[in-house]
Parts: structure tokens; C-alpha cells; sequence
């Protein structure tokens, strides 16, 4: 008998027939003698609809196209209180289809148990989670049914917890709960040496390292959010990621065999073998920002990055052309594309502040990076990545490095390429 949390993604409750099939799984986890808690994304394609429903009503489309100028920052309360509907439509869905299954279950909306967060509406980040009652009522057979991605702001306003937040809300809870696993349900079945859709060889890894599978998020990959997996690790929860696309009967009535459908996310010394390079990350998502002839001096960069920070505007790769003459020198970064005209803007409107000739935004990028733990004990394996590259005509446009992982910010065009010519080099190509 085990406490379990699992957390189903947007595609696995699409519809009526997915959610019973999503209530399957569940029962057969009740059934084993299971205390469950159920974590639930949108149905596919939910999200996208309501932020598009708060776009229309800001006007941007209309404003647009009228050649009017809009701003790209809206009350992120509002926002908040339109998108996080979706969970909470799925949530209730859920519970009911449990229900005409003959199973104890009730949906809870983030404010209920209650999740509460800090103001960063939009990108709220987890403060306190209360969760007394909710495992009162598990441990009396009720099965919990929560509403992902969403928590109560102080003011009392509910705020969302960014893209793909749901896995954040089931480590969180797996960790107060004192889980013995939080079961991840995508649609894979688990995490890949690199997208199987552009490398046909890429395998299913049985285990991953927090700090491994943390990078490979923050890279690219889509399985898990890259938050969810840092609280993981600090947390200690460990994480199966497996699909709900698996026959509900297949395994899981035993913790132990559970682990062999899927990957799991745990410490680095429950693994025995570890490759120099585990995985193969990309990015499209990503957004280049330049600005053109910066006053090279002191606490000009605190004056581009401390407004784009104020504005919840996360960036990634740096890089700082060096000065010619010493007066002036361009700077480069990325964001995620979603933001881009935001940070656009909000740099705009420090223009005076910063001081810079001209600004610059494209999203005709791509992120590649080779990630293993195994590149802590090697040497040379940036060489042979760079090497690789050039062989196939790759221009590198900008570098970004960690113990753990190298990136290289290169033309759009050339992703998959590179993706597949690195997926060979490092021998990942043969299990």
C-alpha cells in the first residue's frame, strides 16, 4: 500500500472517453489499496482558447490591425482568473466519471486545499500548501482530485502557476503529502534520448538524475516542467514519468513493477551506469534579443536585465560582443518567444535609461544542447561537439555552459540536423 499522487497532462483528458480512461488508471491504482490524489491539466487545447479569449478582449488583433499601437502587458489577475477555468472544468469532470465508477472522489480547486502562491500573477511560484484535510479525507478512501496550475494569490486572488504548472502542482503536493511516488502521465512513455520524431533511433531512458532531466527541461524537452523537476530535487520526490496512453491493466498494481513502464526522475546514486552525455535537448521557443551600441560601463547591464526581471521576463543565453573602442558594444540575449514582445517593450521603455542606438528581436533561432553528468569526469566534449558541427556547416551564434550540459544558440533551419548529428556522436544512437 502506497500513497501515490498522479498528475495527467492536457492530452490524456481530451475528452469524455480519455478522462474515463484516465479514471481507469486511477481505479486500478484505488483498487490495489492505493491512496491517490489526481492532478489535472486543461483538455487539450483549453488554454490556448482562453488566453486567446483574453487577447480578443485586449484588443490586440484589432489594434493591430488597424495599425495601432497596444500594449503588451495586461492585469495578470484577469488573466489568471479566465485560464485557470480549464483545470478546474477537468477537475470536476474527473470526479464525476469516478463517481459513476462507484469510487469515493471530489475535485478541489487550488484556493480549497488551499495552494497559496506569491503575486507574480501569470508565473506564481509556491509559498504554503496546506494539506491537513485533503489527507483526512484520502486516508478514509476519498479520492482527491485537484485542480493543477492554479493557487490563491495574496489579496485572495487565484493565480496560475506558468505553462505546464500542473507538474509543479503534483510535486508540490507529492511532497507535502509525503508521497511515496508522484506519477507523471504524458503522452509518452517517458523521457527519450532526444525527440523520437526526429531521431528514429532515440530510446526510452529507465532512469534520469534530477540534475539531468532539470537540464533537459530547461533545454527544451517537453515531458516535464523544468520547476516541477527542481522541486523535485529539492523535495526528494521521486517522479515516474509513463503514458496514460498504456493499457490501465498494464503493471502499476505493485510500486516495484510500475517502474519498468516509464522513466524515473531520482538521485543520481540510485543509478548505476551513467553515459557521458544522456540526452539531446532543443528549442524553438527561443527569441534573440539585440541591442545595438550600449554604453560599455558599468551597471548598464543591472539597468537592460532589472526591468526585464521586474516584469516576471525570464532570460536565458548572454552574450556580450566586446568593445572596439571601449565606449560601446552590443549586447545579445533570448527569452522564450512567448515573450518576446514583451521584453521588447518593456526595453523600449527603459530606452532612455539604458541607452542604447538600436533594438533588435528575431525568432528564427533554435537552441541545441548535449546533456549528461558523465561530462563532469570527461574532457573534450565540447571539442567534439563543435567539431561535429562545423563538419555539417552549423554556424554556432552564441555558447552557454554548466557542469553538466553544453548549448549552442544556431539558425532554425538547422535543428533537426544538428540534433541528429549530435544524437550520433555521442554514441546514443545504439542502447
Amino acid at each position: 500500500m502506497a500513497l501515490l499522487v498522479l498528475k495527467f497532462g492536457g492530452t490524456s483528458v481530451a475528452d469524455i472517453v480519455r478522462i474515463r480512461n484516465v479514471a481507469a488508471h486511477v481505479m486500478r491504482e484505488a483498487d490495489a489499496g492505493h491512496y491517490c490524489a489526481v492532478v489535472v491539466s486543461a483538455m487539450a487545447g483549453a488554454t490556448n482558447q482562453l488566453v486567446a479569449l483574453v487577447d480578443e478582449a485586449w484588443g490586440f488583433k484589432e489594434r493591430k490591425q488597424n495599425g495601432g499601437e497596444v500594449s503588451a502587458q495586461y492585469d495578470g489577475r484577469e488573466y489568471d482568473a479566465v485560464v485557470s477555468s480549464g483545470e478546474q472544468v477537468t477537475a470536476g469532470l474527473l470526479a464525476l466519471v469516478l463517481q459513476a465508477m462507484g469510487l469515493k472522489a471530489r475535485s478541489w480547486q487550488g484556493w480549497q486545499i488551499p495552494l497559496q502562491t506569491d503575486a507574480a500573477h501569470r508565473a506564481a511560484r509556491i509559498t504554503a500548501l496546506a494539506v491537513d484535510e485533503l489527507k483526512a479525507r484520502m486516508k478514509d478512501g476519498e479520492i482527491a482530485v485537484v485542480a493543477g496550475f492554479q493557487g490563491i494569490a495574496p489579496g485572495n486572488r487565484i493565480a496560475t502557476l506558468g505553462r505546464g504548472g500542473s507538474d509543479t502542482s503534483a510535486v508540490a503536493l507529492a511532497a507535502a503529502l509525503q508521497a511515496d511516488r508522484c506519477d507523471i502521465y504524458t503522452d509518452v512513455d517517458g523521457v527519450y534520448t532526444t525527440d523520437p520524431r526526429i531521431v528514429p533511433k532515440a530510446h526510452r531512458l529507465d532512469r534520469i538524475s534530477y540534475e539531468e532531466m532539470l537540464e533537459m527541461a530547461s533545454q527544451g524537452a517537453k515531458v516535464l516542467q523544468t520547476r516541477s523537476v527542481e522541486l523535485a530535487m529539492q523535495k526528494g520526490v521521486r517522479v515516474l514519468v509513463r503514458s496514460s496512453f498504456d493499457p490501465p491493466d498494464l503493471g502499476g498494481r505493485s510500486t516495484d513493477a510500475a517502474l519498468e513502464l516509464g522513466t524515473l526522475v531520482c538521485h543520481e546514486d540510485e543509478i548505476v551506469e551513467q553515459n557521458v552525455v544522456s540526452g539531446i535537448a532543443y528549442a524553438r521557443d527561443e527569441a534573440k534579443v539585440t541591442l545595438l551600441k550600449v554604453a560599455d560601463k558599468p551597471g548598464v547591464a543591472a539597468r537592460v536585465f532589472g526591468p526585464l526581471a521586474e516584469a516576471n521576463i525570464n532570460v536565458d543565453m548572454i552574450v556580450q560582443n566586446v568593445s572596439e573602442d571601449g565606449r560601446y558594444t552590443d549586447l545579445t540575449f533570448t527569452v522564450q518567444s512567448a515573450d518576446l514582445d514583451r521584453a521588447l517593450e518593456v526595453l523600449r521603455n527603459a530606452k532612455e535609461k539604458i541607452g542604447y542606438l538600436d533594438l533588435r528581436g528575431s525568432t528564427d533561432i533554435a537552441k541545441v544542447s548535449a546533456i549528461g553528468v558523465g561530462m563532469r569526469s570527461h574532457a573534450g566534449v565540447a571539442a567534439q561537439m563543435f567539431s561535429a558541427l562545423a563538419e555539417k556547416g552549423i554556424n554556432i551564434e552564441a555558447i552557454s555552459t554548466s557542469e553538466i550540459k553544453i548549448s549552442v544558440l544556431i539558425d532554425a533551419a538547422y535543428a533537426e540536423l544538428a540534433v541528429r548529428t549530435l544524437h550520433s556522436l555521442f554514441g546514443l544512437d545504439s542502447r
